[in-house]
């Protein structure tokens, strides 16, 4: 009797143990099924470690920015087209890690918990994916950066549907140079810089910095500053743009006195502009969507005055990732409230059923943000002018980035007012000098094609 209760025992345990491996089975495809399914090892979806069939991939409108057909995969007409969308779309070996290739690998595979990935062995597509970018305004973007490289990046404030995102070093992915990795014109190249880039933010940080301003010096408004060119602040200078004289806060921010925002940023004090800029988002994991977004950085310095007066005008640490200052720019325009840039219009039937969601990304204060929309109206209207950004009913705010041993960085953060026209956009221009120039040109281009074409 012992004997058979030790056999029975031991075949109950081993059936327990073949039950518990079915349930781990079960549970680990269920969880890791797709990512198998899309491994490079699956030659249904790669040959030569490079995807050459999977989902179609569209652009907003419709045009198809990446198919398969016969085993290979086809990407958009047109050599500048091509190149536009290069960082948004992703290469077919991965080495675009933000591209929709590679984060959405595994949809694109078609793969179902049913059927596997059945439908692209019949077929040769899998699952389709539409992007909100319009890759006309993409390419449009793409020219007018010219010879410069850098990043653009226009949302809808409303929604933060992503409607355009350039990268720039880019390259043809249907006809790749052969110097792709050697050539150091292509320095950068698989980085997606909207999301991944992170840049000195010159002027743009006086945004940032009136914000503070605004919540935590009661008459901010009535104050006057003295500019003849430098900032003396006791232990180091703050070097000017221009000699401006006397100045209130709203000619501060119109002429970007650099002489004025130091002498706010050390009324305001280190603790003060870094609780400003992490409740903005800055030192914080952020996401744009699916995305990993950089880290933008501000860590002022408590010890010299010169350095907190050069942080609060976007220099010495400052550093910002362009997705980011999105948000803020979006939050600026939406009320208080600005989303997460969303690259993804739908991801097959669901999605396309259910939407996406919008995803709150950066808070303000209300009355602090239409404070700040007076503010960068107002340096449309009474310093750059109108007529630069015509229809557009415009808000902005230009910046220039000092680079050690190089030519500074151009920069320009803005939004429509226009309840037609929603979008915010913030562009970069590497090595392009004045924020006034190649950021705002770019800028406007792609800002007048939506108000062209809607959005």
């Amino acid at each position: 009797m012992r004997i058979t209760a030790k056999r029975a025992a031991i075949i109950y345990a081993l059936i327990l143990a073949f039950l518990a491996g079915i349930v781990i089975f079960v549970v680990s495809l269920m969880m890791n099924g797709a990512a198998w399914a899309s491994n490079k090892a699956n030659r249904h979806i790669y040959s030569g470690g490079t995807i050459v069939n999977a989902g179609t991939i569209y652009d907003k409108n419709g045009v198809v920015l990446a198919e398969s057909s016969d085993n290979e995969r086809i990407f958009a007409k047109g050599e500048n087209m091509r190149k536009s969308v290069l960082h948004v779309v992703g290469d077919t070996a991965g080495y675009i890690s933000t591209g929709t290739h590679y984060l959405f690998r595994d949809t694109l595979s078609g793969y179902s918990r049913i059927e596997g990935i059945y439908k692209l062995k019949q077929s040769g597509t899998g699952t389709d994916i539409t992007l909100n970018i319009d890759a006309e305004a993409n390419k449009i973007a793409y020219k007018a950066f010219g010879s410069y490289n850098g990043a653009v990046a226009v949302y809808n404030y409303k929604t933060g549907e992503l409607l355009c995102s350039v990268s720039k070093p880019t390259y043809d992915i249907e006809n790749k140079p052969s110097d792709l990795l050697t050539n150091e014109k292509y320095d950068g190249v698989f980085l997606d810089k909207v999301v991944s880039g992170i840049y000195t933010p010159g002027s743009i940080m006086k945004i940032v910095t009136a914000a503070c301003a605004i919540e935590n010096i009661p008459d901010i408004y009535s104050q006057t500053f003295e500019c003849d060119g430098e900032y003396e602040t006791g232990d180091g200078k703050v070097i000017c743009n221009g000699v401006h004289g006397t100045v209130n806060f709203q000619q501060a921010m119109n002429e970007s006195c650099n002489c004025a925002f130091a002498a706010i940023s050390l009324q305001l004090g280190a603790d003060k502009l870094k609780a400003t800029a992490e409740s903005l988002g800055f030192n914080t994991q952020l996401y744009a969507k699916e995305i990993r977004l950089t880290k933008s950085r501000f860590s002022p310095s408590t010890e010299s005055k010169a350095e907190l007066g050069w942080a609060g005008i976007g220099q010495s640490t400052t550093y910002v990732n362009p997705a980011h200052f999105l948000s803020i720019m979006g939050a600026i325009a939406n009320g208080g409230e600005g989303y997460a840039p969303d690259r993804i219009r739908s991801l097959g039937t669901f999605s396309q059923i259910m939407g996406r969601i919008p995803s709150v990304t950066v808070k303000m204060n209300p009355d602090t943000a239409a404070k700040l929309d007076a503010l960068l109206r107002s340096n449309v209207v009474d310093k750059y002018g109108d007529w630069k950004f015509e229809n557009l009913q415009m808000c902005g705010k230009t910046g220039t980035a000092q680079i050690d041993g190089a030519k500074s960085h151009s920069w320009f953060a803005g939004y429509s007012q226009r309840d037609d026209l929603p979008l915010a956009v913030v562009c970069i221009a590497e090595n392009a000098g004045y924020g006034s120039g190649v950021a705002s040109t770019v800028s406007n281009s792609v800002m007048q094609y939506f108000l062209e074409n809607g959005i």
